[in-house]
Order: C-alpha cells, then sequence, then structure tokens
C-alpha cells in the first residue's frame, strides 16, 4: 500500500531528543524551542514566534490577542479544518463564512468587503495547499475597515507570496507541525506575530497568564499571574524532533517539489482532455508542495476513483467537509452570499499521495493506475 502520508523523519531526532532530556529541561521553552522560534523569524521576518503545541492553540492565541468577544464577527472560507473557525468560536464570535475561488480553493478576496458589518473584527485567510490568498487586496480591505489579518497558514511554511513568507503578511500568523505537514513535531504549531506590541501580553497568554518568560530572561525577580491564559507551550522534545526537520527544510521542501512536479506533468494529458482539473499557482505565489490535489468531474466520480486506487494499493483521500454544512457550522456561523464554489468543488477534489522522501517509482505508478481508471 502507497500511504497517502507519511510523517516526515530525517534521522536526527532521536539524536536531539536524546540531547534535550540530557539539557534537563524538557518542559517548554527549552533549547530547541528556542533554536525553532528563532529559525522561524529569521525564515519568515516576523518579528516574534512563540513555538505552541497545536496550530489551534496557535489561533487560539490570536483570537486572545484580538480581543474577540461574544457577539464579533470573524470573516473565513468555509473550506478549512474545524480550528479555524474553533478558536473564534470560543470566544463567542460568530463566523461569517465567504465563497472560495474554484482556482486555488482560496477565500473570493472579491466577496469579503461585502461581509462586514459594524461587528467584524478580523478576517482570516487560509492558505490551501500551502498557495497564498490575494494578500494584497486582502490587507488594503483590512486597512480601510480598520480590521486585523490572521493568517491561517497551517500548511504554508516555506511559501512566499510577492516575497513575503505566508504567516508573516498580515497582523498575525499561524503554522501546523502535526504530522500530516511539511515538518513534524507529532503536535504542535507557532504563533508569528508582526507588531511587537503583541508580544508581552501573547507570552502571558502562552505561560497560564504569567509574566513567567520575564523571569527567565531576568526582567523580573519573581513571576506573577498577570491575566487568564493557558499551557500553550510545547515540550522541548517535541521542539527537538521538529528542530531535525527545520535543519534540512530546504532539502525536504526540493524533495516534496520534485514530486508534486512529477505528478503535474504526468498528469497533464487529462488535463488537456478536460478530463481532470490540476492545481492552480497563481503569480506571484511560490508554494511548498504541501499537497497534490486534482478535481473530478463531480462526487460520485471520485468516490469511485479513490475506491479504484484502494484496490492497487494507493491510499488517495478527500479532503474537507465545508465547515457551514455542519451542524456547529450552522450553530456558530452562517454563509454570506451564494455557496457557489465551496461545495461544488470540495465534492470533486481528491489528494493523492505526497510526503518526504516519496519515490519516483511510487508517483510513476499512482499517475498510471488514474491513467488506467480514466482509460487514457
Amino acid at each position: 500500500m502507497i500511504n497517502f502520508n507519511i510523517p516526515p523523519f530525517t534521522g536526527r531526532e532521536m539524536e536531539y531528543i536524546r540531547q534535550a532530556v540530557e539539557n534537563q529541561k524538557i518542559c517548554g521553552d527549552g533549547e530547541f524551542t528556542k533554536k525553532c522560534n528563532e529559525w522561524i523569524e529569521q525564515k519568515t521576518g516576523t518579528a516574534k514566534c512563540l513555538l505552541t503545541t497545536s496550530c489551534t492553540h496557535a489561533t487560539e492565541l490570536t483570537a486572545l490577542l484580538a480581543d474577540i468577544k461574544e457577539g464579533d464577527e470573524v470573516i473565513m472560507p468555509s473550506y478549512t479544518f474545524v480550528s479555524t473557525a474553533d478558536a473564534f468560536v470560543l470566544r463567542g464570535a460568530k463566523v461569517v463564512f465567504v465563497d472560495i475561488r474554484p482556482d486555488t480553493m482560496n477565500i473570493d478576496e472579491r466577496l469579503i468587503e461585502d461581509a462586514i458589518t459594524e461587528r467584524t473584527k478580523a478576517i482570516v485567510p487560509v492558505h490551501y495547499a500551502g498557495v497564498s490568498c490575494e494578500m494584497d487586496t486582502i490587507m488594503d480591505i483590512a486597512k480601510r475597515h480598520n480590521l486585523l489579518v490572521i493568517e491561517d497558514a497551517a500548511q504554508g511554511i516555506m511559501a512566499s507570496y510577492k516575497g513575503k513568507a505566508l504567516g508573516a503578511i498580515g497582523d498575525m500568523g499561524c503554522f501546523s507541525f502535526h504530522e500530516t505537514k511539511n515538518f513534524s513535531m507529532g503536535e504542535g504549531g507557532a504563533l508569528l506575530l508582526q507588531d511587537e506590541k503583541y508580544i508581552e501580553d501573547a507570552e502571558i497568554f502562552r505561560e497560564k497568564g504569567t509574566d513567567r518568560s520575564k523571569y527567565y530572561r531576568g526582567q523580573v525577580d519573581k513571576y506573577r499571574w498577570m491575566n487568564y491564559g493557558s499551557s500553550y507551550l510545547p515540550s522541548d522534545m517535541n521542539a527537538a524532533y521538529l528542530w531535525a526537520q527545520l535543519e534540512l527544510a530546504d532539502e525536504m521542501t526540493n524533495d516534496r517539489l520534485a514530486r508534486w512536479h512529477q505528478y503535474n506533468d504526468l498528469l497533464q494529458p487529462l488535463k488537456e482532455r478536460g478530463i481532470l482539473e490540476l492545481p492552480t499557482i497563481p503569480e506571484g505565489c511560490v508554494h511548498n508542495a504541501h499537497m497534490y490535489y486534482a478535481k473530478a468531474t463531480d462526487l460520485q466520480e471520485r468516490t469511485a476513483l479513490i475506491d479504484f486506487l484502494k484496490e492497487n494499493g494507493i491510499l488517495s483521500v478527500f479532503h474537507y467537509v465545508p465547515l457551514h454544512s455542519a451542524p456547529a457550522g450552522l450553530k456558530f456561523g452562517r454563509f454570506h452570499g451564494e455557496d457557489k464554489y465551496t461545495t461544488k468543488e470540495s465534492e470533486r477534489l481528491f489528494r493523492l499521495p505526497m510526503y518526504y522522501r516519496l519515490k519516483e517509482e511510487e508517483v510513476d505508478y499512482i499517475v498510471s493506475k488514474v491513467k488506467e481508471f480514466y482509460h487514457v
């Protein structure tokens, strides 16, 4: 069986975990956590990076920093993972979904402004498959309406928009290091802050509501309970696992890109015959080969294709069920405007195996079976 995903592993992880244990500081903000934070800051240009226990928790921190309250509204696409919405729903906000673009599966930037009300506090663009949303337009809308932009860049590390790293364009951004992502620590994430005014509050919220970070830096002689908060710090052993991959980030990204382009080249005949739609990478966007997806004609065809691939030892999957159609989406959100593409496109999209060290001959075999299904 060719798995859909195999968590990334470089071979250095266990040695670094051993070092973390020998350092006798395996809780949060140890040596490896600091290395990861500094690497992300240097790579993205963000003012501050704080590693977290998950991208979900990083997004929850953005909701705290944005001071989201009961009755506020947050605009986002419905085609995303539940964590994008959960972080704001937990604070009492209403989620306002708008339609996506069929070419990138990202939020349609042309529809955002019409969804803004006097209750709107933030726009949350989701960079699907590591391909950027149209951030110039989104940032302009936010500036004119005095709104925050919180980037869900869970899939976006090592990707960019017009030379700017995803996650470091809006006011705040979030990365994921879940086992399905390009770089992993099992579960984990990162909060990226562009404005230094948020740093102190972020450290307090992340450290159970205390100024413990200041204490460790020697800025105060004892730490105190300063505000509400929670424990969003990952173990330094998890960070050690991640550090082994960040050291090889370029190599690992290039490996994924090679397989992405192999898929894209080999599937061109199906695109040319109008059988499949392949990914679109807009001008100015540099993606990270987070996934390779294509679109079948409809739900029935997609289901049959996924079943056929499984019968041939290939695990292919679909992706999100749009949030606005889910029970919690109906309870905590509303869809603004017409659902022209979100549901229809989500029912057509399927994802092919993509992971670090996926073999060239495996991609050849996968594509051969896709072509066999379509009698090409």
